[in-house]
Formats: C-alpha cells, structure tokens, sequence
C-alpha cells in the first residue's frame, strides 16, 4: 500500500506532515525572532531616550510561547480540510489568542510608559505622576475590558443584549459598592483637579502631615510625630484641606505688652521701633504696627508682616530674629516688656470703723 493514498481524517498523511511541518518551523522561527529582537531592542533602548525602544523590548518580552504555538496551529491547519466544526474552533482560537497577545502587549506598553514617567517626574512633577498612575490604571481597565467584549463577540455572544443586561445589573452591584466606587471616583478627582500632591504638607481638619500615598481607595498622611494617617478618599474630598506646600508666602501676626508706666513719647516711637527690626530681616514684608487695647496688665501692641518663603523653618527664624532685636532696641530705650501683676490695695480696718 502506497503511504500517500493513506488518510486520517479524510486528509492524506502528506498533508498532515506538511501541517507538523509548517506548525513547527513556524513556532519555531517566531521564537527565535523574538529572542533576536528582544535583545536587539533592548541593546538599543539603552543608547536612546526614547520609550519606542523600551515598549517594544518589553512587549517582545512580553509575547508568549503559546500565542505562538496557536500561531503555528492555525498555519499548519491550512494544509487540511477540516469539517465546519472545527474550521471554526480553529478561527476562534487564533482570533482569542491574538486578542489576548494584543492585550498583554498594550498592559506591557502603559507598564513601560508609567514607570519610566514616574521616574522622571515623580520629583519634578508630582501632580502629575499622579494623575498619570491613575490614569494608567483606568487604561488597563478598559484595555482589558474591550477584550473581553471582543472575545464573547468572537464566541457568538450578543454584546448588545450582554451590556444592557450588565446595565441592570452594574446597578445592583453599584448599590452594593457605592463606598467602593465613591473612593474610586474621588480619587480620580485628585488626580485630575489636584488639590494636593504627593509631597504637599496639608491640614485636614485637625490632622496634619505630609501626603506619602495616594490610591485608588485611599489616601495617607505621614504625621509630624511620624505615625502614619490614612484616610479614605471620598471622606478627604468632604473635609475642608489646607494644602500649605502652594503658600507663596506666610503671613504672620505677633503681639506684645509693655507696662502702663512707659512715657508717651515712647509708646509713640515703638510702631516704628517694629517696623525697623521688621524690615532689616531678609525676605520679610512689613504690613503695620499699631498700640491695641489697654490689657488687664499690659498696654497691647499688635504687628502684622509676611515671610516671603512659605517654609515654617524660616518663618520661626525670623520671628526669632525679630524677637531678639526687639528686645535689645526697647531695652537700649528704657522700655519694660509687661508681665501679669496683680495690685493689692490693703486698708486698716480699725480706721475705717467710726
């Protein structure tokens, strides 16, 4: 018996070889191609800044050994004649396979583009590497999302009768997990409006710390005594924040009492007084210095000027600054700081009575 007149499958033993045949070269040339271009593509992507280079190595990387061998499947069964069947088994399953490969690739290609982002700008740009990781999140959602409606498409399934369904019942779901998705959506209102950033020192309430994280569901604070707040982001939203790292400059307003014994012509002189030891502090803006209220012990001046530099460091070094030479001007100028006295009036009782 002649081996080319055998069949299995209604298909000659020459096709069935001739289908191996191309399965195998091909799952294997493709393996090999990718082996060559990985390394090819990330020789050079180390020489250049652009991140083609690096989206392509990793996605090469990121191609996988069955896509391949679905691939090599699908070329081989051109060789036979298969039934309707498994003709379209087959279609299906190569379509899937790509499908998902395209998947990994765009999930590998958002990776490779937000890291590289977050190296770049997470110092410079910090509002903006957050917006961006949330951003990329909501990319992989819907990449992953399409995907799937593609595949149930390719199956046979109507999508259309599918999403209505999944309407009606996103909004049970959505009922179930309003905290959930409230947290998901406020903090895709920070990401977009930034009303903070990571680094920003911020009071919320009567918490304060520096921002050190922000998620999908949370937010966490790193406190001045070093524990560590967190905060769930539609609850944040609602409170009032004071985001002090935007302050362009600090106001500040410091009084002080001087006794009821100090001479006019002196009480007079003392505004200007403030107002020199003010000004010859750098970075400082005067605004006024004015006599206030008379205290239960002390004649009460008020003064009001700014630190142009917001930080708090420099803000305390300067009043400082000032405090000192205010205290050596008024004692250069005979004038008593005010302390709490209290006077007692003593009389004889023995000469008050008739």
């Amino acid at each position: 018996m002649n081996l080319r007149d055998l069949t299995v499958l209604d298909n000659p033993l020459t096709d069935w070889a001739l289908a191996v045949t191309t399965a195998l070269a091909l799952v294997t040339a493709l393996i090999l191609a990718r082996r060559h271009l990985a390394r090819r593509w990330a020789a050079h992507a180390r020489t250049t800044a652009s991140r083609i280079d690096d989206s392509l190595a990793e996605a090469a990387v990121d191609t996988h050994v069955l896509f391949f061998v679905v691939m090599g499947f699908y070329a081989g069964a051109q060789w036979l004649v298969l039934p309707p069947w498994a003709e379209r088994t087959v279609t299906s399953a190569t379509v899937i396979a790509f499908l998902v490969q395209a998947a990994l690739w765009a999930n590998r290609g958002v990776a490779v583009w937000l890291s590289r982002y977050l190296s770049e700008r997470q110092r410079t740009d910090a509002a903006g590497a957050t917006t961006v990781t949330v951003l990329g999140f909501i990319a992989r959602v819907v990449v992953w999302a399409l995907v799937v409606l593609l595949i149930l498409d390719n199956l046979g399934f109507n999508i259309t009768a599918l999403v209505a369904s999944l309407g009606i019942g996103g909004i049970a779901v959505a009922l179930a997990v309003q905290n959930i998705l409230g947290d998901l959506f406020a903090s895709l209102s920070i990401a977009l409006d930034k009303p903070f950033v990571i680094g920003d020192f911020i009071i919320v309430d009567d918490v304060l710390g520096t921002v050190e994280y922000i998620g999908l569901k949370t937010t966490r604070l790193r406190s001045l005594s070093g524990e560590q707040i967190v905060f769930s982001n539609a609850d944040l939203l609602k409170s009032r924040i004071r985001n002090y790292k935007r302050m362009a400059e600090r106001r500040a307003l410091f009084t002080f009492g001087l006794t009821y014994d100090t001479p006019t012509d002196k009480l007079v002189r003392v505004p200007e007084i403030v107002r020199a030891c003010i000004k010859a502090q750098e970075k400082t803006r005067f605004d006024r210095a004015h006599f206030k209220e008379y205290g239960d012990s002390a004649l009460v001046f008020e003064a009001v000027y700014y630190v142009l530099d917001p930080d708090y460091n420099r803000y305390m070094d300067v009043q400082q600054a000032i405090n000192l030479a205010l205290l050596e001007r008024f004692r250069a100028e005979g004038i008593g700081f005010a302390y709490p006295t209290r006077t007692l009036h003593v009389h004889d009782r023995q000469a008050l009575d008739p």
